[in-house]
């Protein structure tokens, strides 16, 4: 025999629907944004941001991946798109075969360049006008304890 499931209370699934809820109304509104003004979506956005954060623009694509939280596969979907459009490349490692580098292409540096101040623009109107400076901090600590709590169970 099971045990009941311990079910949500009317609290506790007011705020799970309304995380569920709020993230993908950012994440459509963010994503048109940048698709209509940059001709980039919002995972291309993600995927260059994280490449021009590295000090040389490049990611090995395991580490690409797990920045990301994505599957491999994933990954090497969504990069043989963005290279089609000249935005990232891939390289061999010199040092292992097996492994490759992804590289941000002069012109995947451009678009990001370009997009970026308009992206925290939207960042700022859509959320962070929002919230008090509390809320905001608050947020900040509780999406890195559940991120941080939930990233030790892989």
């Amino acid at each position: 025999m099971s045990a009941e499931p311990r079910w949500l209370s009317g609290t506790e699934e007011q705020a799970w629907r309304g995380l569920l809820r709020m993230h993908d109304l950012l994440v459509s509104r963010a994503g048109r944004s940048l698709q209509s003004r940059f001709g980039l979506s919002g995972t291309d956005y993600t995927v260059l941001a994280e490449l021009t954060r590295a000090a040389d623009g490049r990611l090995r694509m395991s580490e690409l991946a797990q920045v990301l939280g994505w599957e491999k596969s994933r990954l090497s979907h969504h990069l043989t798109r963005m290279a089609k459009r000249d935005l990232v490349a891939r390289e061999e490692c010199a040092d292992d075969r097996r492994g490759a580098f992804v590289v941000v292409t002069p012109q995947g540096r451009a678009a990001i360049t370009a997009a970026a101040p308009h992206h925290v623009a939207d960042v700022r109107r859509y959320f962070l006008d929002h919230l008090t400076p509390g809320q905001i901090a608050l947020l900040g600590e509780i999406a890195e304890l559940v991120v941080r709590k939930n990233g030790a169970e892989d």
